[in-house]
Parts: structure tokens; sequence; C-alpha cells
């Protein structure tokens, strides 16, 4: 009992800021600036109509999701036989490989800052979704290969032996019998993939200026000479939640196995 209601003021401790931010959507930015309270007194989708009337901010919306569903696209096909190979065979190097790859997570995305804004720039990839997709794939595929490795090396080698005296085909096998054992660590790998892009900036507002504008550089627009637009950050903030949450509802049975299974 005790600890049923100690979970519960924590998950309500974790809320707190959300209900917060959700709140303030709701309200005027007088009095936002104004007062302090707990819910508004006098309810406004002012800010909501702001953001889906205006074609910049559609438009920014549709940006972010478009490179990070195109992210995960790229990252997973990439992903689930690099992780194959580092699980099931050995061969000169693969320790010092998977290394490397790790070491990518390791540093800050304001290191390749310079070297991809001048490749895409050579290349005619800057300010498109591609562009953005692309430099995330550069930390997302480490930590997927990672984490499915962990996955994949769970999985009893036994299975693709008895496949292959079974007259199994290594792209059958794997369509038919690999991939459903290691779904939940498909989940978790996406899932990853789709958090992390979703939430990076630098990357995103350094390789974009107009024609791919993410939510965030839009969300830094409401910063002004005059003041700032509380209500309108509060509306947009909580309109990026809605991804993260759809994504967990979907996957939310393969992340909880993930979890007790996999590597994270």
């Amino acid at each position: 009992m005790v600890r049923r209601i100690g979970l519960a003021l924590f998950i309500l401790f974790l809320l707190i800021p959300v209900y917060w931010l959700v709140m303030m959507s709701f309200k005027t930015n007088h009095e936002i600036i104004s007062q302090l309270s707990l819910w508004p007194h006098e309810w406004t989708l002012e800010h909501y109509r702001t953001i889906f009337g205006r074609p910049e901010w559609q438009g920014a919306f549709l940006h972010s999701l478009s490179y990070v569903l195109l992210n995960v696209a790229i990252t997973l096909p990439l992903a689930i036989p690099a992780a194959y190979a580092f699980s099931r065979f050995d061969f000169l190097g693969d320790k010092h490989l998977f290394f490397w790859l790790l070491t990518n997570l390791m540093a800050p995305p304001a290191v390749f800052l310079i070297p991809y804004f001048q490749l895409y720039h050579s290349i005619g990839l800057f300010d498109t979704v591609f562009a953005v997709a692309l430099a995330h794939t550069l930390f997302n595929l480490p930590l997927a290969v990672w984490i499915l490795e962990g996955f994949m090396s769970g999985v009893p080698r036994e299975i693709d032996e008895t496949a292959y005296l079974d007259g199994y085909s290594l792209p059958r096998f794997f369509i038919k019998i690999f991939l459903p054992l290691i779904g939940s660590g498909i989940g978790v790998a996406a899932f990853f993939c789709f958090m992390f892009s979703w939430i990076e900036l630098l990357l995103a507002q350094t390789l974009t200026t107009s024609n791919a504008t993410p939510i965030a550089t839009m969300m830094g627009s409401a910063f002004t000479a005059s003041g700032t637009n509380w209500g309108i950050l509060a509306a947009a903030g909580t309109l990026t939640i809605i991804p993260g949450i759809i994504v967990i509802w979907f996957v939310r049975h393969r992340i909880a196995s993930g979890f007790a299974l996999g590597r994270v």
C-alpha cells in the first residue's frame, strides 16, 4: 500500500510540469504574466487558433514529423542487418568497430555542425527534411544497432541452424522467423530513434532556414523585441507532446517487454 502511494505521488510530481504547460496554453498572455493560478480564469483557444491558422506553423509541424519519420525509416533497415552481423559473426575488428559506432553517441551534435553544413550546401541538400533526417542517423544508427544487438544476442543460435537445416534461405529466415522474435527490440529502437530525432534542436535548426523549418525554430519566433508570447509557446509545447504520446501508445507493449529483456 505504501509503495503504491509513493508511486502515485512520484507520477503526480512528474506530471506537474505537463499540467502547468497545458493550462498555460488556455490562458491569455495577460493572465500568464500577471497572476499565478492553477487553472485559467478566462479560457481561450486563441493560441491554438493562431497556430492552426498560420501556414508557417502548420508547415513547421509537418517538416518536423517528416524528417523524424524519414529518419526512423532510414535507421531501422540499416541497423537490423548490422546488429545481426555483430551478434552472429566474428570478423576482424568487430569489437573495435562496435566501440567506434558507440563513440558517435558520446560526441555532442555541435561537433558535426560545420561538416554537415558545408557538405549539404555543396550537394544541394541544405534546407531539406532529408538533410536533418540523414544528420540524425549519425546518432540514431549506433543507438539502434546497440539496442538490437542486445536483443539478437539473446536469441539462441540454434534457431538459425535449425532454420537452415529446414531449408530456409537467409532472407526468408530473417523475415519469417527472426524478425518476429526481436519485435520488442525493434519497437524499443524505433521509439528511441523517434524521440531523439523529435527533441533534437541544434542540427534541425542549423541545417534548415525556410523550406524545411522545424517546429523548434517556429517556437523561437515567440521571442520578440516587444516581449514573449507565452501562450503561443505553451500551445506549441502542448502540441509537440502529442506525437510522443501516440508513439508510446502504439509501442507500449513492445517497450515494456523490451525494457525487461533488452539492453535498456
